[in-house]
């Protein structure tokens, strides 16, 4: 039943807001944001089913979601469900219809926005500072969803700003820095173009003259009139570093500097070429924000650009390179060509091409066949500078199949020769306590195991291998120790690595047992705490103990006589310290070595050293056990005697693996061999300074390997190119099918160069990928800057009495410093005009000699073939009126 007024019933009200309110979200709907008190008491109200009830919910009341009632700014981190609730356009008109809205509250309005993977209500929107170019003092706050276009925001600076309509208006971003870029794209979103909430967006207006305020140096710096003065060589210029992105910027720089596409470039030739209908290009974007980036650089009013807007088109085609993460710039170099050559793609619809083996033909045939068919679906500016063409041969193992194809490429992908050996640096501890540490230098097999190890260090110091137990020594404690059979490769070259000579084995049954032992300090007590802290020092021992030594005071004489190199023995009599005992207890008093005066035989399991020096420390605050004491006969009214007993050095504890910690003995045995036992040898401050020999025990000795460095030997740029084309066996993850036998097959595969482009990039691969380990190979590769022949590598047969033109020059260098996981890119690249070689690390620009090119560094390399290099201009080049780009129109900054 309808309420006065055209109001539906309460029943009826419910059920159009939940039909509502069960739709799920799309794209670009507005919803609104409702308290949700009013909300539960609304539905409260409705439920109820009468119309007089008190729990009418009145008008809708969102002040609670608002900061202050002037401002109306929404209060941040509001929780949904909790605080308020999301209700759609329709659900919204229609509660107001009803119900109305509280007096001067506007509605809060948010829209849907579509987000990778979902859809979702922006409820806080990017809020931006827009003010005009001639009074930046004064900015009004406005608010834009991630999905408005630039265009919005410039229609909102015209409304606000009350621009004439018959006015020309643009906007720019100020960025951190004070530095301002113009917002060319309008069609681009808020998300795209990165702003973010708390950005100034400056809205110019151009003048009655036409002219644009940005050209006056009264308003904005940098402007027309300096950069006129500002006249550098075109092509010398830098690319800011974003965050990052010196990966972008050497990629750029390389191929900024290949002289036929730069010049493509800036004379215009693309405008007739971008494709904006082929599926797999990016509808000319890439190739226009790419153009804009060779104008400016070689524009010559520039000494660094920024290139976000590159940045922000390359993120948005290749979401692999979205954010400020560090990626590898021939990755970037390959998606770069790639996305231009389908940007500029001359073939506007692409035929289906059925693809032939050679079936014994010759192969000019074949080759001429796949090249043709080739350029039926690939014709670009790339494809005419870049691409080549491949022979690839494979031969099936079982039946001797051979499959001849021709495949183009755009680049060379050439390995390094890769060593089967490394070198590790160690040092060995014999078990001669009179001997010092020796520091040796072994090479062992990349895929060996840690048995090889201990081999090649047997040549070195006389010790077998079977007696050697290596260690990874971290902080004073036992990281790993390793097994004889685990893997070389689990062991980095930042570790330090301990082997041990020792007879027998942590777990061996028999013979003698390899204690692990760490030395550790007991800090003085602090104030107000009576417990004493425990610090680690010196380097671990693994110390062989025979099975029938396994007492606490037999073991203690064995780590004294370990330790006997650096730690001082006290002289007779001076450490004795007095303490009154019954008759019967000094059968329980140890001396020195831990044996009663005058006996040899063992002592009873838990007698000892460890537990007789608890004295003065056994009232330690929740310290660990100690092991377990034999429990003397009953002492009750026993004459007392005075007993006269050799302080000990150090204590003898049992620890965890960690040695931060005592683990108990079980009760009433010796020596605990449940699991790994860990000993700890615990020095007081004050017997350690008096006793304890640091200089001494830090001491080592390296042996004459140490004197022998193996020098790398540098690999020249043709052996890679050899081992490019070498005969190699398909991996099991890629195997081949064969016709003939009707199965995938390991068979063998050989490249050959077929022919070669105009320029040639040759990607030295230094980052390897394998199953044990990941690495950067830092090998010195000698390139020659001039006259790189490929005659002998070139399997075409030559037709014509005058020589293939196969020799090139080098033009560009991406470098790589650094390491696998983190580095920086730089370019060494040749300008096109001058002939000069110029250093680009991101903004920065300087000459360079061509003795500073070659270097370990060297990643990618740009070749030109010698007969289209243009000699180098003796004055500046002529360059088209338009074909400059200047920068007044492309980058501005503010007072």
């Amino acid at each position: 039943m309808a309420a006065a007024g055209g109001v539906p019933g309460l029943e009826a009200q419910r059920r159009e807001v939940e039909a509502a309110e069960q739709r799920g979200l799309r794209a670009g709907e507005r919803w609104y944001l409702l308290e949700n008190h009013w909300y539960q008491q609304w539905k409260e109200y409705v439920e109820s089913g009468d119309q007089n009830s008190s729990s009418f919910p009145g008008h809708i009341n969102n002040s609670e979601l608002f900061e202050d009632l002037e401002s109306f700014r929404l209060k941040e981190r509001l929780v949904e469900s909790e605080e308020y609730v999301l209700v759609p356009e329709d659900v919204w008109n229609k509660l107001v219809s009803w119900y109305g809205l509280e007096h001067d509250q506007p509605p809060i309005e948010r829209k849907v926005v579509e987000l990778p993977s979902t859809q979702k209500v922006e409820v806080y929107p990017v809020e931006l500072y827009l003010c005009q170019h001639n009074d930046l003092d004064s900015p009004v706050t406005a608010q834009f969803s991630r999905v408005d276009t630039i265009d919005t925001v410039l229609q909102e600076a015209r409304h606000q700003f009350e621009v004439p309509p018959e006015d020309e208006t643009r906007v720019w971003v100020k960025n951190s820095d004070g530095s301002c870029e113009r917002l060319r794209n309008i069609h681009m979103t808020v998300l795209d173009a990165c702003l973010s909430t708390g950005q100034v967006v400056i809205m110019e207006t151009r003048n009655k003259d036409g002219t644009w305020p940005s050209s006056r140096p009264h308003v904005m710096r940098n402007s027309v009139e300096d950069e006129e003065l500002y006249r550098g060589q075109p092509g010398v210029c830098g690319l800011t570093n974003l965050g990052n992105t010196c990966f972008m910027n050497s990629a750029f720089q390389c191929l900024s500097n290949v002289p036929p596409l730069t010049e493509y470039f800036l004379n215009n030739h693309y405008l007739g070429e971008l494709n904006f209908s082929n599926p797999l290009g990016m509808k000319g974007e890439i190739a226009e924000a790419y153009a804009d980036l060779v104008k400016q650089a070689w524009s010559g009013h520039h000494r660094a650009i920024v290139p976000r807007f590159f940045k922000t088109k390359v993120g948005h085609f290749a979401s692999q390179f979205l954010g400020y993460q560090q990626h590898d710039a021939q990755e970037l170099l390959s998606f770069l060509l790639d996305g231009l050559h389908e940007d500029l793609n001359r073939v506007k619809r692409k035929e289906y091409v059925e693809l032939r083996d050679a079936a014994g033909r010759p192969d000019e045939e074949v080759a001429e066949e796949a090249w043709r068919n080739h350029k039926r679906r690939n014709d670009s500016i790339i494809v005419d500078i870049f691409h080549g063409l491949f022979k690839s041969t494979l031969v099936c193992p079982a039946c001797g199949k051979v499959s001849v194809t021709f495949d183009p490429f755009c680049y060379l992908s050439a390995p390094l020769p890769v060593s089967q050996e490394r070198t590790m640096e160690l040092f060995f501890i014999y078990m001669d306590p009179r001997r010092k540490p020796q520091q040796h230098r072994v090479v062992v097999p990349k895929a060996g195991k840690v048995l090889d190890l201990c081999v090649a260090l047997a040549k070195h110091t006389g010790v077998p291998a079977e007696q050697m137990m290596v260690a990874d020594v971290f902080s004073h404690r036992f990281y790993k120790l390793y097994q004889a059979d685990e893997a070389l490769s689990c062991i980095l070259d930042r570790d330090d690595i301990f082997v041990y000579e020792v007879v027998g084995g942590l777990a061996e049954p028999g013979g003698a047992l390899v204690l692990p032992v760490y030395l550790r300090e007991r800090a003085p007590p602090r104030d107000g705490d009576p417990g004493y802290g425990v610090v680690l020092f010196g380097h671990p021992l693994l110390v062989s103990v025979p099975r029938a030594q396994l007492s606490w005071d037999a073991l203690y004489g064995l780590l004294l006589e370990r330790l006997s190199r650096y730690v001082r023995r006290p002289e007779s009599g001076s450490e004795e310290e007095e303490e009154e005992e019954s008759e019967e207890e000094h059968l329980y008093c140890p001396q020195a070595n831990g044996l009663s005066e005058g006996e040899e035989e063992e002592a009873a399991p838990g007698e000892g050293p460890a537990s007789q020096a608890e004295e003065g420390s056994s009232g330690d605050s929740g310290g660990p056990p100690s092991p377990p004491q034999a429990t003397p006969p009953p002492t009750a009214n026993r004459p007392k005697r005075k007993c006269r007993r050799q302080r000990l050095l150090f204590t003898v504890r049992p620890v965890n693996a960690n040695g931060t910690s005592e683990r108990p003995a079980l009760p009433g045995e010796g020596f605990a061999l449940h699991a790994q036992p860990y000993i700890a040898i615990d020095w007081d401050s004050d017997m350690k300074k008096r006793y304890y020999d640091e200089e001494e025990a830090e001491g080592y000795v390296k042996h004459e390997c140490m004197g022998h460095v193996q020098r790398r030997q540098p690999v020249k740029l043709r052996e890679c190119v050899e081992l490019f084309t070498t005969v190699e066996t398909l991996e099991e993850e890629n195997p081949w099918y064969c016709p003939t036998c009707k199965r995938h097959q390991l068979a063998t595969k050989k490249l050959d160069l077929w022919a070669l482009p105009e320029v040639l990039i040759i990607h030295l691969k230094r980052f390897s990928y394998t199953r044990l380990a990941r690495e950067k190979l830092d090998t010195l590769v000698e390139f020659p800057i001039r006259d790189l022949d490929f005659s002998d590598f070139i399997i075409k047969p030559r037709v014509d009495v005058a020589p293939a033109p196969h020799k090139y020059d080098l033009i560009a260098v991406s470098n790589h410093y650094g390491s696998l996981r983190d580095g920086h890119y730089t370019t060494f690249a040749r300008n096109k005009d001058s002939g000069q070689w110029f250093y680009f690390d991101d903004s920065s620009v300087s000459p360079v000699a061509e003795a500073q090119i070659e270097s370990k560094a060297a990643y990618v390399l740009f070749y030109q073939r010698q007969d289209r290099i243009r000699p180098p201009c003796t004055a500046p080049c002529p360059r088209p009126p338009d074909a400059g780009g200047g920068c007044c129109s492309d980058s501005m900054e503010v007072d």
